[in-house]
């Protein structure tokens, strides 16, 4: 996986989900608190969400076969979908379930400093966690606001990875909110609000993953940034005067197809083309390197045909 994966930030999760999952489900063995048990089942989920994203990154790198010619980069994409189903049946449907138990059948904390005392401990173990994803996410957001690039990341993994952490941290606060007013009123419902506000919460955040990566199997163009960087490297002034209309699509997040119908001279030569269609190629995979498999076809550019076409895609002079 490149470093645009978030390796280290997928590396540094799963890590701290680990040694927090162990300490919530000691905590839940010592208070009965069912927010803890909740979080605990969060944790596991998570944990093994990071794993499945891992397991992806390995599987794109295979090469391309003649049954797959194109490779396999979609693979992160498809183990990040696997992931919302995992967060939200996992994570989300349990923890509304417990809370809902926990409501209909209360129950006061036993030792309630090992739930506050792991929740404290899970807070700032996450709070790294994020921290790193942030930090591997800015060298690659740019000028984007968060939702931003949540929404327009070709790879999956930081996006995710960023929920989670995101959703982990507020997770925590509505557990300690839900122990807390437990023990200030002896009133164990409040635990279970506490555990149904946690599933509400990872029930959005993995339709709002699903939505995102569904939207990447489906096949996504290249940004706007890089289309028209690709259009202006096509166009040479001389053999190819101009992109008549152009599609992208992302094989994989670092891998993008280029299909394109060009206009070229009338009077070239069937030499003078094909090398100009080379040249372009190159000049597209200095503009954007990512752009592996690029098919040009010359055509001739007709003004008229382009004003009278109904199908853009399909004249000559479309746009």
């Amino acid at each position: 996986m490149s470093a645009s994966g978030g390796t280290k930030a997928i590396v540094a999760a799963l890590g701290a989900n680990l040694a927090i999952a162990a300490a919530k489900f000691v905590a839940f063995a010592f208070s009965g608190s069912s927010s803890m048990l909740a979080e605990g089942v969060h944790s596991v989920a998570d944990s093994g969400n990071q794993g499945l994203l891992l397991l992806g990154g390995k599987k794109a790198k295979r090469a391309a076969t003649e049954e797959h010619p194109f490779g396999y980069g979609r693979e992160r994409y498809i183990y990040g979908f696997l992931v919302s189903i995992v967060l939200f049946t996992i994570g989300g449907v349990f923890a509304l379930y417990e809370g809902y138990e926990k409501i209909h059948d209360p129950h006061e904390l036993d030792n309630w400093y090992w739930p506050v005392g792991v929740l404290v401990f899970a807070i700032i173990a996450e709070g790294f966690s994020f921290r790193t994803a942030i930090k591997e996410s800015n060298e690659l957001r740019g000028k984007q606001s968060w939702p931003q690039f949540v929404r327009r990341a070709k790879a999956p993994e930081l996006p995710v990875v960023l929920l989670e952490d995101f959703g982990a941290l507020v997770g925590l606060v509505l557990a300690l909110g839900g122990v807390g007013l437990t023990l200030a009123t002896g009133n164990g419902v409040w635990d279970g609000i506490g555990t149904m506000c946690i599933g509400a919460l990872l029930v959005l955040i993995a339709l709002v993953l699903a939505a995102e990566t569904k939207s990447l199997l489906l096949g996504e163009a290249a940004g706007p940034e890089q289309v028209a960087k690709i259009r202006a490297a096509v166009v040479d002034g001389d053999t190819v005067t101009r992109v008549i209309h152009m599609r992208t699509l992302h094989l994989g997040p670092e891998e993008l197809l280029v299909a394109a119908k060009i206009a070229v001279q009338h009077d070239d030569t069937a030499k003078e083309v094909a090398d100009a269609i080379n040249a372009a190629e190159d000049r597209i995979r200095t503009a954007v390197p990512i752009a592996r498999v690029i098919y040009l076809e010359p055509d001739i550019y007709n003004e008229s045909l382009a004003a009278s076409g109904d199908d853009p895609a399909k004249t000559p002079g479309g746009v």
